[in-house]
């Protein structure tokens, strides 16, 4: 019976030793299913979101806010915007598929319903489609939802008339004969603030139109429901700076009720190149306004800001305006809003801007002087121009050989020294703004363009005859970002026939912020000079 322990500890000790290892086996299968179950939900989670199964929630419009202003979808190895593409979808421009741009929903930007406060833009323009298209969809991806056109010129021909007219909320103005009738018999004439600019030619001629169309725009905008309005030419973009989500919508809507207008003060387009051909989409230095800047900087850096220049600004420095839409309002002038019954409670924005891109293109000396008769000496200009620059610039144009005007374009608009770029940017005289330039090149690699003026094209051709070439070639110069820009004058226009003209209004009581400003419409002012200093800095 002894005999038979020492087998029996043995088998104890083999079935302890075989749980033993049976636990370890367990366990590291549980640590195996641990590792690999995250790996494969991982695996599985990116081949759908590749295969476009799953939305991307960090850029997902949400129901309760709607207008937020995610960043854009960027690679450090380039510079442009990830367009998600759907084969299943069509889009509402008849297309086999269906294009996601972080800034707007879908293709019609068809927001009104929702969108709080419903803004307005009004303009008098003569522009192509190459500098219109651009223009409308960038301020519709910052809020604005109707656009009143007063167009002439290129802009009224009937291939662009009709693209323009296709897109939502754009409603188009041609000058006709039936409008400068109705325009005649319109209250401004009658009034006296904007009489000392009638029968002028050139600027004071467009000056006065724009006043008379802002007019009519008001009363449009009253019965499209407006509650803001705002008068821009075609070569301005709002810069709603200050705001969380890049939105005009939200910088208006925080403006205080007793508030009747809002001022942006203008930042000025400073060009780095002489072969600029889409200035919305290759400029991105811009000089701030005197508003912006301290006084003992802007007088401080006063020579080396304006290189030579009559002015600091090439051209007008007193910014652009809004108004809430209201009883008895009234343009003052292309700048400022007014009212008849009371003076507007009026007040200045810090942050945000209008950007201008004045003279960004050689061929912009052209076509100033071909636009405009007056003759290229000092007394006549005078008659035609209200700003100096815009004076100089004629001159030259009409009296130099393209190659002394090119010389003089180098010298007096680009800026081609970068140690002196790099100096008033540190001071903070210029400044780089990039949002226009990457809000407009999304759009337009993302087809909104070229599938609009495609769908109009299609569309025409089987109601109409209208030349298939013309449209197309249209279309190819929206698109050629990379083409050489001629600057072969060729032959000149005819010029228009010069007015009698009265004496021309003397502006520089401006500058000096006059009391009698109401009793006159506010021109186009150029910021404070030199001489002035000791007006805004106590000695």
């Amino acid at each position: 019976m002894a005999g038979l322990y020492p087998p029996i500890k043995h088998t104890q000790s083999s079935s302890s030793l075989s749980q033993s290892q049976s636990y370890h086996v367990f366990n590291s299968r549980v640590l195996l299913l641990l590792t690999l179950l995250p790996l494969s939900l991982a695996a599985l989670a990116f081949v759908l979101q590749w295969r476009g199964e799953i939305g991307d929630p960090t850029i997902r419009w949400s129901e309760l806010d709607r207008f937020d202003f995610p960043g854009m979808d960027t690679t450090a190895s380039s510079s442009k915007v990830t367009i998600r593409t759907s084969p299943s979808c069509v889009d509402a421009l008849g297309q086999s598929r269906s294009v996601t741009f972080p800034y707007f929903r879908d293709w019609k930007f068809d927001y009104e319903s929702d969108l709080k406060p419903k803004i307005c833009i009004t303009s008098s323009t003569s522009a192509g489609l190459e500098q219109l298209l651009p223009w409308i969809y960038y301020h519709k991806v910052i809020g604005v939802t109707n656009f009143f056109l007063f167009v002439e010129g290129h802009a009224a021909t009937p291939h662009v008339s009709k693209v323009l007219e296709s897109i939502p909320k754009v409603s188009l103005i041609h000058r006709t004969k039936e409008l400068e009738e109705k325009q005649a018999k319109s209250r401004i004439w009658n009034e006296t603030w904007l009489s000392n600019f009638f029968y002028k030619p050139c600027n004071y001629e467009l000056f006065v139109k724009q006043s008379l169309n802002m007019e009519m725009a008001i009363v449009m905008a009253r019965e499209a429901h407006m509650e803001w309005i705002i008068h821009l030419d075609s070569d301005e973009l709002v810069y709603p700076s200050g705001t969380r989500e890049y939105s005009l919508r939200q910088l208006l809507s925080n403006v205080p009720e007793n508030v009747d207008a809002v001022v942006f003060p203008n930042y000025e387009s400073s060009i780095e190149r002489d072969d600029i051909q889409e200035p919305f989409s290759e400029i991105s230095m811009f000089k701030k306004n005197f508003d912006h800047l301290m006084k003992e900087t802007y007088f401080g850096n006063y020579k080396d800001s304006t290189r030579g220049n009559p002015n600091y600004f090439l051209t007008y420095g007193n910014g652009k305006s809004a108004a809430r839409v209201q009883q008895h309002l009234r343009p003052n002038g292309a700048h400022r809003w007014n009212n008849y019954r009371k003076h507007p409670n009026e007040i200045k924005f810090d942050d945000a801007a209008v950007l201008h891109y004045t003279y960004t293109k050689f061929s912009d000396l052209t076509s100033r002087r071909d636009r405009c008769g007056c003759k290229p000496t000092k007394e006549e200009v005078k008659r035609c121009f209200m700003l100096e620059f815009d004076r100089a610039a004629f001159i030259i144009a009409s009296t130099a050989t393209e190659e002394e005007m090119l010389k003089w374009y180098r010298k007096h608009v680009v800026w081609m020294d970068k140690d002196l770029n790099k100096k008033l940017i540190r001071k903070g005289i210029l400044t780089r703004i990039y949002a226009p330039m990457v809000i407009i090149q999304g759009l337009r690699e993302s087809g909104v363009f070229s599938s609009l003026i495609s769908s109009v094209q299609t569309r025409l051709s089987k109601e109409t005859s209208l030349s298939t070439n013309e449209i197309n070639g249209t279309s190819n110069a929206i698109d050629a970002t990379s083409a050489v820009y001629s600057r072969k004058i060729g032959k000149k226009q005819p010029r228009k026939a010069v007015r009698n003209v009265l004496q021309a209004v003397d502006t520089d009581k401006y500058t000096d912020k006059a009391k009698d400003t109401d009793l006159m419409a506010m021109p186009p002012l150029p910021p404070p000079v030199m001489e002035k200093i000791h007006s805004y800095i106590p000695i």
